[in-house]
């Protein structure tokens, strides 16, 4: 299947939905949908060679400073679905964005989306910091550009 990702060459985990995802509704609680985002977030990271050790040596952090949700549609135990994420901006300096898509596997048909505003903090005094050279180098190569059809 071909799936309408809304960025180009997404960072995707699949997912099998499970029992303990299920709320009192009958479908994947919305706060699950928010852990799978933060997994996926930390495995692509981690994939360009900065995971949660790098960031403890480097004494720096991308923190969550805003973050916006859009839940489209259910989905329910056993059905697999796909985490996808992409950076979507990095200013070299202090911010970053990171968008996510989850697509349900089997139709492709799109359940949530979500944005991240990441702000660099120094891990010490937890305060804004400007983003280490490691980061610039491992981040700013890796943005996706926005198009123009941007959702």
């Amino acid at each position: 299947m071909v799936y309408k990702w809304d960025y180009p060459a997404p960072y995707v985990t699949p997912i099998t939905v499970i029992a303990d995802n299920i709320d009192a509704l009958g479908h994947t609680n919305n706060g699950v949908y928010i852990d799978w985002c933060q997994q996926t977030a930390w495995r692509h990271s981690s994939s360009l060679g900065l995971g949660a050790a790098h960031y403890s040596e480097l004494k720096r952090a991308m923190a969550i400073h805003e973050a916006s949700y859009k839940y489209l549609a259910p989905c329910f135990v056993d059905e697999e679905v796909l985490v996808a994420t992409w950076l979507t901006a990095c200013d070299g300096r202090l911010t970053m964005e990171r968008s996510f898509q989850i697509l349900q596997a089997k139709s492709g048909d799109c359940l949530f989306r979500g944005k991240w505003q990441l702000v660099c903090i120094n891990l010490t005094s937890n305060k804004p910091s400007r983003m280490p050279k490691e980061f610039k180098e491992i981040y700013i190569p890796h943005v996706t550009p926005k198009t123009g059809k941007t959702p």
